[in-house]
């Protein structure tokens, strides 16, 4: 059965074009195509609360174009969501309804909750220890979502608004880096020893870069190295020479700074990198709404 996923983030939009194969009480989902369009919304709205008409239109044509792949793809479900930079902008719903009007694409935008439950419908605990703990750590262009898991359960979750985009742009104030650090100690110090589980598609380019296999962890040291590696370079060198995209080259790095925060204070030595996010769970959420209506 396929299904469709459109994730529209705060630096750039995806569709996940994905088949879900039955196989006894572990369906395979297979990722057939993802097509990434890098229109950086969080720009306008973090820092002018509203999303601009240039935008707004490339966001209404990207739409158009994903509905047309969805129908030749033959999906039988899709859905859309909106994150952070959306939320924020005081014409976010405005857009949503353009893009009905114009697309006939149900965009729905979504709250920090929500978002960290969707990427949490991936149950990527599942396939490791479950006598474990674990804090899921997805970092977006505008806010970075932690979820604790423990002996397969999630135990608590939070939303922070610390994003890529909103470091670049110098808009992370340092109380809501306190915030953060003190809500992960207070969180996982019952937790020891705490594992990660990185999400998002910064940390997805750094577990490539470190040229690990498929299972094996990420730490602190190999984060830091590959930073430090790229910090080496400019912003026009890690396009030109180290072929980054150019939307990928300037939010790397206050990625890894993210990311090495949130291990550092959560005491974590080890993450592991499924290479899945927000798209990922709304194809779990489409099929398990399909599976309890008995259309599968």
């Amino acid at each position: 059965m396929k299904f469709a996923a459109i994730d529209t983030g705060s630096n750039a939009v995806r569709l996940l074009l994905s088949r879900v194969i039955e196989n006894g009480s572990q369906p395979l989902f297979k990722k057939e195509s993802l097509i990434r369009i890098p229109i950086r919304l969080g720009e306008d709205s973090f820092i002018q609360k509203k999303i601009s008409a240039e935008k707004t239109n490339n966001l209404i044509k990207t739409m158009i174009g994903f509905k047309n792949l969805i129908e030749a793809y033959e999906a039988v479900d899709y859905i859309a969501c909106a994150t952070s930079a959306m939320r924020e902008a005081e014409n976010g719903n405005e857009i949503v309804e353009k893009i009905k009007k114009e697309s006939g694409i149900n965009l729905e935008i979504i709250n920090g909750k929500r978002e960290a439950e969707i990427i949490n419908s991936n149950h990527i605990e599942k396939k490791l220890d479950q006598d474990s703990s674990y804090l899921y750590i997805d970092v977006g262009g505008g806010s970075t979502e932690l979820t604790l898991f423990s002996k397969n359960e999630s135990v608590t979750s939070k939303s922070f608004d610390i994003g890529t985009v909103r470091l670049l742009e110098n808009l992370v104030p340092k109380t809501s880096w306190k915030d953060m650090k003190n809500w992960i100690k207070e969180t996982s110090v019952e937790f020891q020893p705490l594992f990660g589980i990185g999400s998002g598609g910064n940390i997805n380019k750094i577990f490539r870069l470190s040229m690990k296999s498929e299972k094996k962890p990420l730490t602190y040291k190999n984060i830091k190295k590959i930073s430090d590696y790229l910090r080496s370079f400019t912003l026009e060198q890690r396009v030109k020479v180290l072929n980054l995209r150019p939307d990928r080259a300037d939010v790397i790095l206050p990625a890894a700074q993210i990311y090495m925060s949130v291990m550092k204070w959560g005491k974590i030595k080890q993450m592991f990198v499924p290479q899945i996010g927000l798209a990922d769970g709304l194809i779990h959420i489409l099929y398990e709404k399909h599976k309890e209506n008995n259309t599968i």
